[in-house]
């Protein structure tokens, strides 16, 4: 991503998805891409499955059930506000997030490095935690994260709906839609 740019960003704990399942993600990924579908048509169609995958929860770690964990990740994602960043919603699931964020123009930051400090920072924290469930030399986060560009303002109202949602429409308990880790402020 680019300053000046927003996007839906999906950060996800290690281990959410099996690796044969991710090569089938991306297999499909790659045969919509090749099968001539549009670009940001076969991203949106990959985010869905992505994302389902994640909502299923069937293998690997949900800490962010923990609400301390929780609401580390949460603090960490609004401090991205302190680098000059904009977060224009979020949610923290059971073992992921989503978070539409904007990096404005001219910011001389460095949207891959402040990712990098948000996993570093929450892993850190989360570790101690979880120390006993989870040995020093494993990993945390999963490495990268899923982005998805927003084209235009409609676009934008969308995704944030989405975001709001998205505990909802997982079936996740009310707890989860109602918690504060669901954040959807528009900023201008």
């Amino acid at each position: 991503m680019a300053p000046g740019e927003t996007s839906l960003l999906t950060f996800r704990l290690h281990g959410t998805i099996g690796a044969a399942t991710g090569r089938e993600l991306q297999a499909a990924r790659r045969a919509a891409q090749t099968a001539g579908t549009d670009h940001r048509r076969a991203e949106k169609q990959f985010f869905a499955r992505f994302d389902a995958v994640l909502d299923r929860a069937a293998v690997g770690p949900a800490y962010f059930e923990n609400e301390q964990m929780a609401e580390v990740l949460a603090g960490e994602i609004m401090m991205l506000e302190e680098t000059g960043s904009v977060v224009h919603g979020f949610a923290v699931l059971p073992n992921h997030a989503h978070l539409v964020l904007h990096l404005p123009a001219g910011s001389g930051l460095s949207f891959a490095k402040a990712v990098d400090l948000l996993h570093l920072r929450t892993g850190t924290a989360c570790r101690r935690l979880v120390r006993p469930k989870l040995p020093p030399e494993a990993e945390f986060w999963q490495v990268g994260w899923l982005e998805y560009a927003v084209q235009d303002e409609d676009e934008l109202t969308r995704l944030l709906a989405y975001v709001r949602g998205n505990a909802r429409a997982a079936g996740l308990p009310g707890r989860f839609q109602e918690w504060p880790y669901v954040n959807e402020e528009v900023s201008g």
